[in-house]
């Protein structure tokens, strides 16, 4: 399993000019290598190959006035934005295809200078000094800050500037799958019922909204109308918007760490984990004041960190179907009728009570107990499904009840076997 980690680095006053230079050299590369994919398909040429692309954009390039300031950083940058180019092309043409999974992907566009810039550098392009300095070539050795030794040799490092004027080495690193020790699947499996009201509720506990973007909320007005006061193109302006950023940022790294402690403790604590499967992007645009909060709570992540983490650790991991009525079913054992709050009016019902038997249930609890029952079935289908399968992965189809097998009776014919048309059944003749 492949996994990144970052670190903050401190490159200095010399090292963040070349970064610059290489921020600005990756995005020309990418550029003129994307309008030469244009101008060929307008014309109807054939796709210019990679080795092409390099050619003319790199190599050519640097032999022209006009260009030849890309000799002055490392030419593996260079490669790697011609290779993000490609990889762009194959994602867009395989979601126009219909054979890539998720959300449909347009054609690369054209890059512009923004406040976050990244470039990569190949493993022959990096190294990690004696002294704990990343030493980067053309650029030279790089003050890091570690917080934990990197399980393996990184096969990449992604250098980034984020929107503050922050610089991290993201590291791409093999590692090894850790199963933590079993639990009892009966003790410790849990549903989690996600929303606005509580963040997560699980079995037996709850997980409190923390809203970060809610609380920085008023700060960050402040800060965004500050940024308006200011005239466009001056040092003071951009110097707002720095300020802006990195209210986002704390915003975004508080969140982050959130998620990241949330879900390494869920980990731990159940051997199974079943999570409805939510549609976060329509519930943001149908709640109309809640998209807010449904962005600031950040479920998608906390979803796909969860399920990454059981993967990695040995733990059960199930979606339940979106279309579940997890909150309107009675989850009292021999009831399960629809007698629950539906519809958007009734949001704010938290607390209701069976029609047909009468129990009285907390919305977000019944909906934890309907989603580990759920979850569980889901599981005994899957274990039932697997062992339906031969080792070759073909379903083994049933015998049928009354019926000797073949090898008892080679003499008999296939029909007279199956007792159809061209044959009766011993026992039925008279």
């Amino acid at each position: 399993m492949k996994l990144r980690y970052n670190v903050r680095v401190y490159p200095s006053a010399s090292q963040r000019g070349s970064l610059a230079r290489a921020f600005g050299c990756a995005r020309v590369v990418w550029n003129d290598a994307l309008r030469l994919r244009r101008d060929a398909h307008a014309q109807g040429l054939p796709r210019p190959t990679a080795a092409e692309l390099s050619k003319r954009v790199i190599t050519e390039a640097k032999k022209t006035p006009g260009r030849a300031w890309l000799g002055e950083v490392s030419a593996v940058v260079l490669q790697q934005s011609l290779r993000d180019l490609e990889t762009a092309y194959s994602n867009f043409f395989a979601s126009k295809n219909g054979t890539r999974k998720g959300p449909r992907m347009g054609p690369p566009k054209t890059k512009k200078k923004t406040a976050r810039q990244a470039i990569r550098f190949t493993v022959n392009a990096h190294s990690v000094t004696r002294s704990g300095k990343l030493r980067l070539s053309k650029i030279g050795d790089i003050e890091v800050c570690w917080s934990r030794k990197l399980p393996s040799k990184p096969s990449s490092v992604t250098v980034i500037q984020d929107p503050s004027g922050r610089y991290f080495a993201s590291f791409v690193v093999e590692v090894d799958d850790k199963p933590l020790p079993g639990l009892d699947v009966e003790e410790t499996d849990t549903g989690i019922d996600l929303g606005l009201s509580s963040y997560a509720v699980l079995r037996g506990r709850k997980i409190a909204s923390p809203k970060f973007f809610r609380r920085q909320e008023r700060k960050l007005r402040r800060a965004q109308r500050a940024v308006s006061r200011k005239r466009k193109g001056s040092n003071n302006r951009r110097r707002a918007k720095q300020a802006v950023a990195k209210i986002h940022a704390r915003i975004a790294d508080r969140r982050r760490d959130f998620i990241e402690q949330e879900t390494t403790r869920i980990v731990r604590e159940s051997q199974a984990v079943y999570v409805e499967d939510l549609n976060v992007k329509g519930m943001a645009t149908r709640r109309g004041r809640l998209g807010k909060s449904v962005h600031d709570h950040s479920l998608g992540k906390f979803v796909r960190t969860l399920e990454a983490k059981c993967q990695r650790y040995g733990r059960t991991f199930v979606r339940v179907d979106r279309w579940f009525p997890s909150t309107q079913l009675c989850s009292r054992p021999g009831c399960g009728r629809l007698t629950g709050p539906k519809g958007r009016e009734e949001l704010n019902v938290r607390v209701w009570t069976c029609a047909e038997c009468g129990t009285r249930h907390n919305r977000d609890e019944n909906a934890e107990a309907n989603l580990r029952a759920a979850g569980r079935k889901r599981v005994a289908e899957m274990q039932h499904e697997a062992e339906r399968q031969n080792a070759c992965g073909e379903h083994v189809r049933p015998r049928k009840p009354g019926l000797r097998s073949m090898k008892q009776e080679p003499t008999r014919s296939l029909a007279a076997a199956r007792g159809g048309a061209g044959g009766s059944h011993p026992r039925s003749r008279g």
